[in-house]
């Protein structure tokens, strides 16, 4: 009896962690721009799942985004049309349960969504060769993951954690966060396996991650560097030193 309400009480802390990792009910859906070419993609679990395209130049790189657990793909429609004008092809992925794709996101979901997108870009030609990988906030675990499965040959993360649990603990010191929380997405634990240039882009007055674990991500990635906003919190920093971060971005896929 007492197994089973302890497993009942796990249960529903982890399915507390989960809503609170992808809050998708409270994300509003927004238009997608007409100059952007929607993808209709399946995950190999058979999740549908979208991506949104704006081509660049022929031969150029494709910058593939991961959003925060609060935006969808058409969040990301400026950043792209920045990123493209500085020569960029771009492909922003959505994930499961976010901006009209199917299913409900976990981890390993959003793994499978992310390689949906990658393969429909190897089958039409375009290799790891030829991809930066770009994740912000929670999507820097998914675009450390495929990093570390040699999925791109640049990587971008913007307000990265070292991972969730990591994240709480700093809040919450006494909670077994790691036991609690179903998804973890450790790139601290990867980061040995991360063998591509990297840019890590984080403000010095980040209010949600801090500062210190963007520090820690950029000495344990081989081939990193930290890229500073002074001041910068969550959510701003494009806002702040847009130019000189799209520069940063761009040069890393020239």
């Amino acid at each position: 009896m007492i197994l089973a309400v302890l497993a009942s009480l796990l249960l529903a802390t982890r399915a507390i962690s989960r809503a609170f990792v992808f809050p998708v009910r409270k994300v509003a859906t927004m238009a997608t721009p007409a100059d952007f070419t929607v993808h209709a993609l399946v995950a190999r679990d058979g999740v549908p799942v979208r991506a949104l395209e704006l081509p660049g130049p022929a031969g150029s790189r494709v910058l593939v985004d991961f959003h925060n657990n609060r935006e969808t793909a058409e969040s990301r429609v400026g950043l792209a049309r920045e990123l493209r004008s500085r020569g960029l092809g771009v492909l922003l992925v959505e994930y499961r349960g976010y901006g009209g794709s199917g299913g409900e996101p976990t981890e390993e979901g959003l793994y499978l969504d992310a390689e949906a997108a990658l393969d429909m870009l190897s089958r039409r030609g375009v290799d790891a060769d030829r991809i930066v990988l770009c994740g912000t906030s929670l999507g820097t675990g998914v675009a450390a993951e495929m990093a570390r499965r040699g999925r791109g040959a640049r990587l971008v993360l913007v307000s990265p954690y070292t991972s969730l649990p990591d994240l709480v603990v700093d809040r919450v010191p006494f909670l077994p966060a790691r036991a609690l929380m179903p998804d973890h997405f450790d790139t601290l634990a990867k980061s040995s396996a991360i063998r591509v240039p990297t840019v890590i882009i984080h403000g010095d007055d980040d209010e949600i991650v801090p500062i210190g674990m963007g520090e820690q991500l950029a000495r344990a990635i081989p081939a990193a560097r930290l890229v500073r906003v002074s001041g910068g919190h969550h959510g701003d920093l494009f806002a702040r030193e847009g130019d000189r971060l799209l520069a940063e971005i761009a040069r890393l896929g020239s």
